[in-house]
């Protein structure tokens, strides 16, 4: 014996020690004002990020918003580019098991000893403002505020060779934008969030157009007629941009259930791609990687040169996105899915339609208190036999009672069964599918926090 600690020894020890100062940081930034509580104002974090010298402005960055599809978007942009050989940095929101997961470098979420560095570097800056913020009379950063911050300055110590960023809430005022993009991604724009973003689709588009700069590219998915047109009007008010929309521009050209996902092939700004074979589920899905790709074209080339082939294929056969129609157990089959919104319902009924062909399918259902229960409910009712009410663990989620009274108004009495506690619901829709024999499903929604604890239940925590 030399005296000398084992190696193994060091490491675990300094590994438990990250872990105890993740839960003390994640503990001080839970402790302020939610995501969802926004104070619309740039002028915290752009005070914070004045302070650390400006460390968003040292990379080039895609910039995405919309209503749905936005982390799975984000997710292909981020595949594509690190398979094109670019160090990525990216940042999305929400998690689903780990806090860490928001901000990724090179695909994988960002490791403790640079997130703790990042927030270290950040925190006192962030109690700087914080107490200039609240003598003028007001608030502290809330919990978003404070991840961008720690986000940007995580890439910029990477350093990253572009960044992906996805808007937490809206786009003007979401602390995301204080980045001048090169390149703004609008995927479908429907009504979610009205309580914060108005009560109509151009309302909501007129608060997301904000993220569009001057002297970039604007890429954008299917959209009402009446988006498209805020979009348009915010690229000529804003001068130097672009814009150019899915089914003009780019698109799909045609798709084809395979084993596993899709086989996809599409027009791009600057080429085509043919029998793309994408392991994810849905025309959804399919649009989304439509509009990926015309963003990496846009990034890349300015529109005007081809994806390598070989890059692309790779990239797309690379693609993941947990908590998306995610086949999580088989025997009875349980999916789970981050709906939230009866826009998100809908891609997922159609999606559940095309590629799936339960005998039964019964649904497990828990929806936070301010979404559109009653819409989402109503699009769920033609593909499931039964549905099974319950709630996550967020103080958000709607008792299982109010939402177990709303579902039985539209699936009937005997088509509802409400279970309180979500591990008993689970069991119970796994149970009422196996009933059935053999060819029944299960399909977990209604939140992201829903599918993420469904998941979790079951064994998967990796992303």
């Amino acid at each position: 014996m030399n005296g000398r600690p084992d190696a193994a020894a060091v490491e675990a020890a300094r590994n438990l020690e990250e872990m105890k100062r993740m839960r003390e940081i994640e503990e001080e930034i839970l402790a302020r004002a939610p995501e969802n509580d926004i104070g619309p104002s740039l002028g915290r974090i752009r005070a914070v990020m004045e302070l650390a010298g400006d460390p968003q402005r040292s990379y080039p960055s895609i910039h995405l918003t919309g209503t749905n599809g936005k982390t799975s978007t984000s997710r292909m942009i981020d595949s594509i580019l690190r398979e094109a050989g670019l160090s990525t940095g990216r940042f999305t929101s929400p998690h689903l098991h780990d806090i860490r997961e928001r901000i990724t470098l090179s695909g994988k979420p960002i490791p403790r000893d640079k997130f703790i560095a990042a927030y270290e570097e950040m925190a006192p800056l962030v109690e700087l403002v914080d107490a200039r913020s609240l003598e003028s009379g007001g608030r502290r950063m809330n919990f978003f505020e404070v991840l961008v911050a720690v986000a940007y300055a995580a890439f910029a110590d990477a350093p990253v060779d572009v960044a992906i960023i996805e808007v937490g809430l809206g786009g003007s005022w979401d602390a995301t934008n204080v980045i001048d993009a090169q390149v703004a991604v609008f995927t479908p724009v429907d009504l979610d969030h009205t309580n914060l973003l108005g009560n109509d689709v151009v309302s909501i588009a007129e608060e997301k157009s904000g993220i569009i700069k001057a002297d970039s590219v604007t890429v954008s998915s299917v959209q009402d007629e009446d988006v498209a047109r805020v979009l348009l009007d915010r690229v000529e008010e804003v001068g130097g941009s672009r814009i150019v929309f899915e089914g003009n521009e780019f698109g799909v050209l045609a798709r084809e259930v395979a084993i596993g996902g899709q086989q996809v092939s599409l027009r791009g700004l600057a080429g085509e791609y043919a029998d793309l074979f994408l392991p994810l589920h849905g025309a959804h899905q399919a649009g989304n990687l439509a509009t990926a790709v015309a963003a990496v074209e846009s990034f890349l080339g300015g529109g005007e040169h081809p994806i390598d082939a070989e890059v692309l294929t790779a990239a797309c056969a690379a693609m993941t996105s947990p908590g998306r129609l995610e086949v999580v157990r088989r025997s009875p089959t349980v999916l789970v899915d981050a709906a939230h919104n009866p826009h998100g319902a809908r891609s997922l009924v159609a999606a559940l339609e095309e590629s799936f062909a339960f005998t039964r399918l019964v649904g497990l259902v828990g929806i936070v208190a301010d979404k559109d229960a009653t819409g989402m409910l109503e699009v769920l009712e033609p593909v499931l036999d039964h549905v099974v009410i319950t709630r996550s663990s967020s103080p958000r989620a709607m008792r299982p009672d109010q939402l177990g009274a709303l579902a039985v108004e539209i699936f009937g009495e005997s088509r509802v069964t409400v279970v309180r506690d979500l591990p008993d619901a689970l069991e119970q829709a796994v149970t009422l599918a196996e009933s059935d024999g053999m060819g029944a499903g299960v399909i977990a929604t209604g939140s992201v926090i829903t599918a993420a604890e469904v998941r979790m239940l079951l064994g998967l925590t990796d992303v």
